[in-house]
């Protein structure tokens, strides 16, 4: 949601919401990385079912992180990807789903956003590029130093968008992931993946809520599930709430500001590109050894508990003495409807609602008071009652002109603050605003003539705190004459439109691809008059735009590289019937904001059906692979070998689709249809014999294979571990060690809850020191004991419960156990953790 300090207001007004994550680390021993054991219980002391990931979350910073160096090429940004996820599976562990959804084909609403923001990030590059050159070249004259340039090719981040190389290739290396960690991951044994790709139309989120609406929906649904969501986008919280589930909880990284970034020209820390003097670089350690490095710190993550949310809101939202019975459901539907008139994604929010002037606090206010006289609520299920929002509009339309000139006064008053502050006299304070605010920085201290770098703040000709102001704002911003009622009330109505879509959009799903708001600016709150009537419904049968005719919607023409040849000349060619859509420059309206993001791109909106009629003639140009590109996909479903589920799937493709049962996935269902390109598993047992086995055998003396796993690791003892085991252990005597190693567990009286193990201080030292060798390699006995857990219980229960699952399967009665995982503490983990093998190679880039 466009509210970037929404987050901010939510976690001070409703602390207890936010909770930190613990996380257990993966530890090494003797150079090798021994994975986390996912399997086990959460160490939050909370346990999931179901892990949404909104995927753009995760890509952006893998491929292009802000505060550290980029990965070097296309295979590390996907391996910096799946340890991304593998750190947010190990802390969130869910038991039941793994929902991954990449932003497919968006709607209208949201294209024109998407737009903005690849426009301004090619604008931002590009002009980024010519600053960097020209200081460049003003160090080097002053005798600066500066190292020099690399060559290689700049990473576009607008490629991160549906229908291009890179989003495919993306999806084929979460394929692989997918694979890899069902394989060999415990943790992953049993659960349910869902790979909704770029392929698949919605924005990410969106697609998952329509996943929760669905299951939500089945007679078979759990109500007591308990969802993850992982995004940091300030509308996760209002679609959570707007599920209605219990139990909904948000993973995000916890926002640290200011951190530290390195000089974009010299490469060093503590001052940006416009401060740098190319002095020399400072030598890093004793041998200049961390040169190279950047000093980062890993991101933390937080939990934002929904639940307590919603238990803040009950206190908050619960009204005495109404007309009709109160439904703190409804009032919760009420309350995220609200909140979109201070800022979403798809609508610009009203110009005297800001969410740092307590916007939020003054609707509420507003709404437990004017509800009494609606009759009702506001919502209903994702309609919305247009005669009641009205009155709410009215109420924030009577106080707009306060609003206004507060805003104004407050403005005003740090700068009279800070000027007061930093002026005396021997004879004392001075007391009048003898130095204007510009000519102080930001500590209070006046700054020289030379000094004052800071650009003038554009004219506001609009002055919302004088008199007129409304006149103003529709001539300035929408250049109407104040006298044209009519424009205005079509700007109300779309407006007013949008507001109906954004709530269907929340509730039901995308009522219409194709509606969007027409304009680049918000009407007056006092300006909803007569709403009643402005709206019916949407037209229906719309469908979304393909992969590549979005591309064309939202590409500036600097990302042409990325569309097909013939498609890319529409942008740049100046007979094109559609290069209007493509400005090589454009403005941007502050709009009373500080900052250039915080602006309005004053881009022209694309008109579809001259977009369409443009395309026409050059989709026969597109080759086999990019008519692939360009189609819409379907989410896939993965799952491993011990999921119930695995053996049902695997009929289907010597049957016809069919729906899932529920009781074979948790209580999920829909209808599965077949993969052109499945990954099925072998009913054949994987071979055992290698080439030449059979001959080293008949020759001589040959060692075979020991238990189960090909994979497993042995521990060796060289002559002088021997001696030391010779000296501690008597073989003579009956110690559970017998002499030889065994494996067999203690008797059978020592796992009945009465056995208890000594104290280490009761072991000679270096006879302690063997038996944690053992559980390193064996059977992880000290780490299950400090989770509360036995380790020779978990040995000989292995034996049981492998039998009894085997038994089960044969009559087609099994089920997984709710923990179920391998005895021997890591014998499903081999590999897994010590590095991955690279993706599939890309064709995309070129990095040299």
């Amino acid at each position: 949601m466009g509210v970037p300090a929404f987050f901010r207001w939510l976690s001070r007004k409703y602390p207890s919401i936010i909770v930190h994550c613990l996380e257990e680390k993966a530890k090494e021993y003797n150079g090798f990385k021994i994975p986390v054991d996912t399997s086990k219980p959460n160490p939050n002391e909370v346990e999931f079912d179901n892990l949404y990931l909104d995927m753009n979350g995760i890509i952006h910073p893998c491929t292009h992180p802000e505060d550290k160096p980029a990965p070097k090429n296309e295979d590390e940004m996907m391996v910096a990807i799946f340890e991304y996820i593998d750190r947010l599976f190990n802390i969130v562990r869910p038991r039941r789903v793994l929902y991954m959804a990449i932003d497919g084909v968006a709607p209208r609403a949201k294209m024109n956003q998407q737009r903005s923001r690849r426009f301004r990030a090619s604008k931002e590059g590009a002009e980024l590029t010519e600053e960097k050159s020209k200081m460049r070249e003003e160090v080097i004259q002053r005798g600066g130093y500066l190292p020099p340039e690399e060559i290689k090719e700049h990473f576009d981040s607008n490629c991160i968008t549906p229908g291009t190389e890179f989003m495919d290739n993306l999806a084929k290396c979460l394929r692989y992931y997918i694979a890899d960690r069902l394989t060999n991951d415990p943790g992953w044994h049993n659960i349910t993946v869902f790979l909704s790709d770029a392929s698949v139309p919605g924005e990410g989120e969106h697609k998952i809520m329509d996943f929760i609406r669905r299951q939500r929906a089945q007679p078979n649904h759990d109500p007591n599930t308990h969802h993850c969501h992982c995004g940091a986008d300030a509308d996760l919280i209002m679609l959570g709430l707007a599920t209605h589930e219990a139990n909904f909880t948000i993973i995000r990284e916890e926002f640290k500001p200011n951190k530290p970034r390195p000089c974009a020209l010299c490469g060093q820390m503590g001052h940006e590109i416009k401060d740098c003097q190319g002095l020399a670089r400072e030598k890093q350690g004793e041998h200049d050894e961390f040169a190279d490095t950047v000093p980062v710190s890993e991101q933390e993550f937080i939990f934002i508990r929904l639940a307590v949310l919603r238990e803040y809101l009950e206190k908050e939202l619960t009204m005495a003495s109404l007309p009709f019975p109160f439904d703190f459901e409804r009032s919760v539907d009420d309350w995220v409807f609200m909140c979109f008139f201070v800022g979403n994604d798809f609508l610009p929010h009203l110009p005297s609602l800001e969410i740092r002037e307590g916007a939020i606090d003054r609707l509420v206010g507003i709404y437990k008071d004017v509800v009494h006289k609606t009759g009702g609520y506001l919502t209903e299920n994702g309609f919305v009652n247009l005669e009641r929002v009205e009155l709410i509009m009215q109420a924030v339309g009577v106080a707009e002109d306060n609003i206004f000139k507060k805003r104004k006064d407050d403005d005003v008053r740090p700068h009279n603050k800070c000027c007061l502050l930093s002026t005396r006299h021997r004879g004392g304070l001075v007391t009048s605003d003898s130095l204007r605010s510009d000519d102080v920085d930001s500590r209070g201290v006046k700054r020289k003539a030379e000094d004052s770098d800071s650009e003038p703040e554009p004219e506001d000709n609009v002055r919302l705190w004088e008199e007129g102001w409304k006149q103003r704002y529709y001539k300035t911003k929408f250049d109407v004459d104040a006298t044209d009622d009519e424009f205005r009330k079509k700007v109300v109505q779309s407006y007013v439109e949008g507001l109906c879509w954004v709530l269907r959009y929340y509730y039901q799903g995308c009522a219409s691809w194709k509606w969007y708001f027409p304009f680049h600016y918000a009407p007056f709150a006092s300006d909803f008059k007569d709403i009643k009537g402005m709206f019916s419904d949407f037209e229906k049968g719309t469908k979304p735009f393909k992969p590549l005719e979005q591309l064309m919607g939202v590409f500036p023409a600097a990302s042409g590289n990325f569309l097909p040849q013939i498609w890319r000349a529409l942008m740049t060619d100046p007979l094109s019937s559609i290069i209007d859509f493509y400005p090589d420059d454009f403005a941007i309206d502050l709009n009373g904001k500080k900052y250039a993001w915080q602006g309005v791109a004053l881009l022209p909106f694309v008109d579809e059906r001259r977009l369409r009629e443009a395309l026409a003639d050059v989709y026969p140009d597109l080759s086999p692979e990019e008519v692939r590109r360009n189609s819409l996909g379907s989410d896939v479903i993965f799952v491993g070998k011990s999921h119930p589920l695995c053996d049902f799937i695997r009929e289907l493709y010597r049957a016809e689709s069919h729906e899932i049962p529920a009781e074979l996935c948790h209580g999920i269902q829909g209808i599965l249809n077949l993969d052109e390109d499945p990954i099925l598993p072998d009913k054949i047992p994987n071979k055992v014999l290698k080439p030449g086995d059979w001959e080293r055998s008949n020759r001589g003396p040959w060692r075979p294979q020991l238990g189960f796993n090909p994979n497993r690791q042995q521990a060796h003892l060289d002559q002088s571990a021997f001696r030391k085991l010779n000296h501690y252990v008597d073989r003579n005597q009956g110690t559970g060690l017998g002499g030889q190693y065994s494996n067999a567990p203690p008797p059978r009286n020592y796992h009945q809850g009465n056995y208890h193990p000594p104290q280490r201080d009761h072991y000679p030292q270096n006879q302690c020191e063997f038996f944690t060798f053992l559980s390193l390699f064996q059977t992880e006995i000290l780490e299950n004991t400090r989770h509360g857990a036995h380790g020779w219980d978990r040995a000989m229960q292995s034996q049981s419960t492998a039998y009894q699952q085997n038994q089960e399967r044969g009559r087609g009665g099994w089920r997984p156990p709710h923990n179920q995982q391998d005895s021997r503490g890591g014998g499903h983990q081999q590999g897994f953790g010590q590095g991955y093998g690279l993706p599939p190679p890309s064709q995309r880039y070129n990095w040299n």
